[in-house]
């Protein structure tokens, strides 16, 4: 587990379905996502993150704020498992519940896996990405010192040609 403050990012467990679920059907949340997502596409999730977690020591893993108990979303590291220009390439991401976005959380999540994975999980280079007008993750990005890499820009092979989210920009930081 890693405390911040506010935060625990602690792994998966199956009993965090039904939050994971309640949040992932906000449409806020799929708005820079390719669509909705069933209770067997969170489940599937959960047993994703717990497989990166047991194989690399790391994963999206869940996000509990320490004040109220309550799991309000997801970040950290993962693998890239998608074919790329970058590979190979540890993402960093996270996803929060909209009713905990704009109060410094994501920030503070994500410095706190950005921190682990230059720390105990030796990385040398982070990446993340996001589509081009996701402004507030971009902005997590940039406070967490990844900077944007025009060059690096690229097509999700994901998503079909003319999906409105298929453009996605490239962001990276490297241990000094």
């Amino acid at each position: 587990m890693i405390h911040t403050p506010r935060l625990i990012l602690r792994p998966w467990l199956d009993s965090d379905l039904d939050a994971l679920t309640a949040i992932n059907d906000d449409p806020a949340i799929y708005e820079w996502l390719a669509g909705p997502f069933t209770r067997e596409m969170n489940a599937a999730s959960i047993k994703r993150q717990q497989g990166f977690q047991a194989e690399h020591g790391f994963c999206y893993w869940a996000v509990v704020e320490k004040a109220s108990g309550t799991l309000i979303g997801m970040a950290g590291l993962m693998p890239v498992t998608f074919d790329a220009g970058f590979l190979p390439a540890v993402e960093i991401g996270w996803r929060l519940s909209p009713a905990f976005q704009g109060q410094g959380y994501a920030t503070e999540a994500a410095k706190a896996a950005l921190d682990y994975g230059f720390g105990p999980a030796g990385l040398r280079e982070i990446v993340s990405f996001t589509v081009p007008h996701n402004r507030a993750s971009r902005a997590v990005m940039e406070r967490i010192g990844l900077r944007h890499e025009p060059a690096m820009d690229f097509d999700h092979p994901r998503l079909a040609e003319g999906h409105p989210l298929r453009r996605h920009v490239f962001y990276r930081i490297r241990t000094t």
